[in-house]
């Protein structure tokens, strides 16, 4: 199974709105969660299925 790949200062978009992700972190149950910040400055940490790169 892949997983998309996103990376600190790609552009995405998440249940609550377009962010910047600015920290990539595994769990100790080996899953990947990305921080994403908001333009209000409020960060949110969500796997993979929860964000998708944003397009221009």
């Amino acid at each position: 199974m892949s997983e998309t790949s996103f990376s600190p200062g790609d552009d995405v978009f998440t249940p609550s709105g377009r962010g910047t992700v600015i920290d990539v972190r595994a769990t100790p149950s080996g899953k990947w969660v990305f921080g994403v910040e908001d333009s209000d400055g409020a960060v949110g940490y969500f796997t993979g299925r929860g964000i998708r790169h944003a397009e221009g």
